[in-house]
């Protein structure tokens, strides 16, 4: 049997898949060797078999090859050729042989001989703590079974290496061998070991610089943001070298020129010093040049505003030191997309398409003039708009937020409002809304954005158990915040329930042997479907029930029920911009005290009726994502009152003052009687059923009125640091003096702000380090103040969970008379802590605090307290 064949040089096993090229390039030349000797014969396939150690079928290869049978061929030919490269782009083979065999005149047969690449039989990776072991088999996709090519090797090599020198360890030696498995498998399989030699962390001891005379070396080491040299004091910047953060660093630093007046400054050199394993210096030589200043500015093209209308918006003048930077950013900022410079100007007029360029037209003397060149096009008008990635979420709950509609002119700030409406629903991952413009059409004025959106889960399950106020307390919460009530009778639509109208719906039970809670809420937010108006409705109820000293458990025959019910609505507004929200609600709470004497009220029996109304405005401008804001503002004003009756209903709440002033004398003097007879008992009882009578009666129906204040910033000071100062009042009022401040409603300060199962309208506010509730006396304060300074690092942003670290200062205080409060005598505190937000568990927490004042009863707090948190506090 004759055999011909086309010898391409058997690949070694593991060849890389990177030298496939060089492959094909030898299997050509020697093709056109064999070519040039057998004078490029062609041949009729009469059979194609295939041979070597594989485990893949022979028709699945020969499938894949594309070869034929009945197919003519040429030796050296084209679809030889592409057979090849073809099973090489598989990346499954380590070496691949075509030969022509059994050729009998014009016809042969082809024999493709190959082996696999081994598999991963097991790893081991010695070098790094057992739980990072996971974290590299998956981030380098290191499974049993996985295909063990030589780029696999170098790429984990180069990952491994990259991700340990980015952390400091700048000598990390990464060695990887792999050994050949021999069992009774068929399978060519390899064991891999991974040897990490991290060596020392290397740290910059020093940053020299060479050539400055204008800059010091303290102030060009300033400027470099992530690159810094070791110091004792330093905590929040390491300093460790990295190759990218050093390559960044010094732009800064010529950046710091440029800001300057320098603008030729630049770098000459830089260069690495290695002191000792651990210390290295870095070395970097500038050439500062001359300093310039601005000359005569102009502004050409423009037709849409005056020059004088540019020039205010860039605000340099002539005269001023030239600062390229600051010259980029006013013309456009691209780390702000909402900065007031001249290309937003522009772009938030309509005109997309417009190009604004700076030209130096002259450098005499250090002086440069300037002409701004503008080409401002057309305006620009959208033409569709379209949303992708809602699977849940209906259309119309998307599309009533957006800003930009076909036919409309384009504005980049609509687009960016547009974002933020989108994140501020929850129902999207907010770092991951992308607006994805298409089709420019500069001639026809036109433009197609796609918002790209990513669901997240925005419903809540809470399903806890535990021990807390004497006994088990289990709890069971709902809350669908993407609820479609139209769809409740729709068995197709529950997936668990029926969801993407933008509703809220919430139920929650909770009890114990001491109290039992029930609450339900469903909103509206657009009532109507034509503009943002909110519809919502609550009701709930709950009883508590005293403890029994003697028994250990709850006393059933002594409780205190609430029962409640309230509507609202609240509209956007347009003036004085559409920012702002008025909402509006009626409230009725019904209290029922049997046999209920503890202290907190001033009476034990009977019953007690709220009906008030309360206004509120507030503002909202928070960047995209509601859990970690990065700028913006929340601010909001709200006053409760009821109905003032004691001008009605003909009731002398002066005498019945003066009465009870009375009682409390004999009751005062009874306390005060170690021998006490029995009519001075006899007293004492009739004077508290006395003013338990006239409690009642100046409690039947509360009179009152509440206002309340609370604002709070969100300012980015680098890329992740956002800074969030708060300060928050509150005041209880009552319109009858004689008639008092009620005993609901008041304000609770202290501790991490859980209002736990209490309905009686009490405000509970949160100041970390304290005991709860600590801060206000048992009945609670009538007027309270906060202030508060916050500092967040995000640790992920990702949709499964948004983590964050917080550190905080804390400060108030909580009286109940104005002659009492004095702003600058507050409680105050300090702490840290970190945040967890689940879409299906809500935002989790904890915080540790520390106390610096006394309670306001004289005893000295805890060093520590910690709090957990759970649904709120953002």
């Amino acid at each position: 049997m004759e055999k011909q064949a086309n010898n391409l040089p058997k690949t070694a096993l593991l060849k890389s898949y990177f030298k496939f090229f060089s492959v094909v390039f030898l299997f050509t030349i020697s093709f056109n060797s064999f070519a040039q000797v057998e004078g490029g014969e062609t041949y009729l396939i009469k059979e194609i078999s295939v041979t070597g150690n594989t485990n893949f079928s022979e028709q699945t290869i020969i499938a894949y090859s594309k070869l034929r049978k009945d197919e003519e061929i040429q030796v050296g030919g084209e679809k030889i050729a592409n057979a090849v490269k073809t099973l090489w782009k598989s990346n499954l083979f380590s070496s691949i042989d075509v030969y022509v065999v059994n050729i009998d005149g014009n016809t042969a047969d082809l024999e493709i001989h190959l082996s696999d690449l081994p598999e991963l039989k097991d790893l081991t990776i010695e070098g790094v703590k057992k739980g990072k072991k996971d974290e590299i088999i998956d981030e380098n996709k290191l499974k049993p079974g996985q295909k063990v090519t030589e780029n696999l090797i170098a790429t984990t090599k180069n990952y491994l290496t990259s991700k340990y020198r980015k952390k400091g360890f700048l000598n990390t030696d990464v060695r990887i061998s792999t050994s050949e498995v021999i069992d009774s498998v068929e399978k060519e399989r390899v064991d891999m070991r991974i040897l990490i030699d991290k060596g020392e962390k290397v740290k910059i001891k020093s940053i020299n610089f060479e050539g400055n005379e204008i800059m010091s070396d303290k102030k060009l080491r300033k400027a470099m943001k992530n690159t810094k040299q070791k110091k004792f004091i330093r905590f929040l910047k390491r300093s460790k070298y990295i190759e990218d953060d050093f390559r960044e660093d010094l732009v800064s630093v010529v950046d710091y020129y440029k800001e300057n007046g320098y603008r030729d400054a630049r770098i000459i050199s830089d260069s690495i010093s290695y002191l000792n394993e651990k210390n290295i210096s870095l070395d970097i030589k500038v050439e500062e040049g001359e300093k310039y200043t601005f000359g005569k500015i102009s502004f050409i093209g423009n037709t849409i505003y005056s020059d004088r209308q540019l020039s205010n918006l860039l605000g340099i003048k002539e005269g001023d030191t030239y600062n390229g930077v600051e010259l980029r950013e006013r013309i456009a900022d691209e780390t702000n997309p909402d900065a007031n410079d001249i290309t937003n100007a522009y772009q938030n007029f309509g005109y997309m398409f417009s190009t604004i360029n700076p030209v130096e037209v002259s450098a005499e003397g250090n002086v440069i003039d300037m002409e701004i060149r503008i080409s401002e096009g057309k305006p620009a008008y959208f033409n569709h708009v379209t949303v992708v990635g809602n699977d849940v979420t209906n259309d119309h709950v998307i599309y009533r937020e957006l800003r930009t509609r076909p036919g409309e002119l384009y504005r980049k700030a609509d687009i960016i409002r547009t974002i933020r409406e989108l994140g501020q629903l929850g129902y999207f991952d907010a770092q991951q809304i992308v607006p994805d413009i298409k089709n420019p059409n500069p001639v026809d004025g036109t433009l197609d954005v796609e918002y790209s959106l990513v669901e997240q889960g925005s419903s809540q399950i809470q399903l806890q158990g535990g021990y807390g106020g004497g006994g088990f307390i289990g709890t069971l919460g709902l809350s669908f915040n993407n609820f479609a009530i139209k769809d409740i009778f729709k068995k197709d639509a529950y997936k668990p329930v029926p969801r993407g109208d933008g509703q809220s719906l919430a139920l929650r039970l909770q009890a114990s042997q001491f109290f039992q809670t029930y609450s339900f809420s469903f909103s509206e937010p657009w009532y109507g479907g034509k503009k943002p108006f909110q519809l919502s409705s609550s009701i709930s109820h709950s009883r508590q029930f005293l403890y029994d000293n003697t028994t250990g458990r709850a006393d059933k025959s002594k409780s205190f029920n609430i029962t409640g019910l309230t509507l609202g609505v609240s509209t956007r507004l347009s003036e004085p911009d559409d920012y702002f929200m008025l909402s509006q609600a009626i409230s009725y709470q019904h209290y029922d005290l049997q046999n209920y004497n503890t202290g907190l009220f001033t009476f034990g029996d009977g019953t007690s009726n709220n009906l008030s109304y309360t206004v509120g405005l507030s503002r909202s401008d928070l960047s995209v994502d509601p859990i970690y804001p990065t700028g913006g503002s929340n601010f909001s004003v709200s006053a409760k009152f009821s109905f003032p009756y004691s001008l009605v209903n003909g009731v002398d709440y002066k005498a019945l003052k003066e009465d009870r002033e009375d009682q409390n004398e004999i009751i005062s003097d009874y306390r005060a009687n170690q021998n006490p007879t029995l009519q001075e008992t006899a007293a004492f009882n009739d004077a508290n059923a006395r003013v338990s009578e006239i409690d009642q009666q100046r409690f039947n129906w509360l009179e009152f009125y509440k206002i309340k204040f609370k604002a709070d910033w969100y300012q980015s000071l680098t890329k992740k640091l956002v800074l969030r100062p708060s300060m928050e009042f509150g005041f209880l009022g009552a319109y009858n003096n004689d008639r008092g401040v009620i005993p609901f409603e008041r304000f609770f300060v202290g501790g991490d702000g859980l209002a736990n199962y209490s309905l009686d309208g009490r405000e509970v506010v949160q100041l970390r380090g304290y005991p709860n509730q600590s801060l206000s006396s048992q009945d609670g304060g009538s007027i309270y103040s906060k202030f508060s300074l916050e500092l967040r690092y995000p640790i992920t942003l990702g949709a499964q969970a948004k983590i964050y670290a917080l550190s905080f200062l804390e400060a108030g205080t909580s009286v109940n008379d104005f002659k009492d409060f004095d702003p600058f005598k507050l409680n105050r505190s300090a702490g840290f802590g970190l945040r967890i937000f689940m879409p299906a568990f809500g935002l989790l927490g904890i915080d540790f605090g520390h106390a610096f004042d006394n309670l306001p009863d004289g005893t000295a707090p805890k060093k520590w307290e910690t709090h957990f948190i759970i649904g709120q506090q953002f």
